[in-house]
């Protein structure tokens, strides 16, 4: 039987033993999103950095045209960095490139699980992949989907995107002991749309304000894409 828990924000990983553990990021608006969409479209990986500094020092170890440099800090692009949202990067030459990515929540909670046996980023729109994967891979093992949340903060967005893991995990079949804030996920899934859910968020909100809306829109969609990034031992995130 394994055990599921959702962490709320990435703060609480800082008190979590990872050894042994399979970590589940969700960071719906946008780090996971824009991760997911860059690896379906052709990326040849996404690199997670926890800042601006780390991912221009990153840049510097490799030639020129073999990456996109993508992140923001605050909800604000990083001077020189490609806007970091997923529709917006898939206007850029991502194919067959490595993206460095940096964001002030999203990466930064990957950066922080890289202690666990397994990392897997996950979004609305790869759930059932990343759940199908570790329900095969890991039957037994304790599972922490970990909410991404904002400077210490909870979201709404990844609250609702682990409810959505929770109940692809119950659809499952297997034998899962779910934590309280597990449950609680999954009753907010139950009863609220993923729309009104995002745009009602704070970061939704904040996007809607700044003209977004399709981004907000393109990270609701469920499991369009049967991808499953895991973070290899060098710290890039790559197709399995």
């Amino acid at each position: 039987m394994s055990k599921i828990h959702v962490l709320l924000k990435k703060e609480e990983l800082d008190n979590e033993r990872l050894a042994n553990k399979v970590v589940v990021v969700l960071d719906i608006l946008f780090a996971t999103s824009s991760i997911v969409a860059a690896l379906a479209h052709g990326a040849a990986e996404v690199v997670p950095t926890p800042d601006g500094a780390a991912a221009e020092a990153e840049a510097a170890r490799r030639p020129g045209g073999s990456y996109l440099l993508a992140g923001e800090l605050n909800a604000e692009t990083l001077p020189g960095f490609a806007h970091p949202m997923p529709l917006a990067l898939l206007q850029e030459e991502i194919s067959g490139r490595s993206l460095i990515y940096s964001t002030t929540n999203g990466t930064v909670a990957l950066d922080k699980s890289r202690g666990a046996a397994h990392v897997y980023a996950a979004a609305l729109l790869n759930g059932e992949a990343v759940v199908k994967r570790i329900v095969q891979a890991h039957p037994d093992s304790t599972v922490l989907v970990v909410c991404s949340g904002s400077a210490d903060n909870f979201n709404l967005e990844d609250f609702y995107g682990a409810g959505y893991l929770i109940s692809l995990f119950r659809k499952s079949g297997g034998a899962h002991d779910f934590s309280d804030a597990a449950l609680a996920a999954e009753m907010l899934h139950a009863h609220a749309d993923a729309t009104d859910c995002l745009q009602r968020s704070r970061v939704g909100r904040l996007m809607l304000a700044r003209n977004l809306e399709a981004e907000v829109h393109f990270a609701t969609l469920k499991s369009v894409f049967d991808i499953v990034p895991q973070l290899a031992p060098n710290g890039s995130l790559r197709l399995l």
